[in-house]
């Protein structure tokens, strides 16, 4: 593997997958990881010069900017990428302190307990008052 080229321009040294795309993964300052998702030249781009994380959705198929529906937004603090430049992570600021759409504050809230996924965090806010 070979090492982030620190002589391109910044998208330029990123290692893009083969649809232009590069995994993002948000973590809270205290380190806690929120949410994973992707995000193309276009995303990482307005995320840097508007301070707020807008990723990919694949589903959808568009810009995703995070808590346009919801509100809670994630004023991006930092960027990092790791020393091959094929993953990106984000130190944020959850707004209102929830990062799924089920409410909690972490989308990596189900645990591995024996052979079964059991969801282990609160919900902090019923979906249905977050998505009207």
């Amino acid at each position: 593997m070979a090492d982030l080229d620190h002589a391109l321009p910044w998208l330029d040294a990123l290692k893009w997958d083969n649809d232009g795309m590069i995994p993002a993964i948000a973590q809270d300052a205290a380190g806690r990881v929120v949410m994973f998702a992707w995000m193309n030249r276009e995303s990482l781009e307005e995320t840097v010069a508007c301070g707020n994380a807008v990723y990919w959705s694949r589903s959808r198929r568009r810009l995703w900017r995070k808590g346009e529906e919801s509100g809670h937004v994630q004023r991006v603090l930092n960027i990092r990428t790791d020393c091959d430049g094929d993953v990106l992570l984000l130190s944020v600021e959850q707004a209102g302190g929830i990062a799924c759409h089920t409410g909690r504050a972490s989308c990596f809230f189900n645990e591995l307990q024996g052979e079964r996924w059991v969801p282990v965090d609160p919900v902090l806010k019923d979906p249905k008052e977050i998505y009207k």
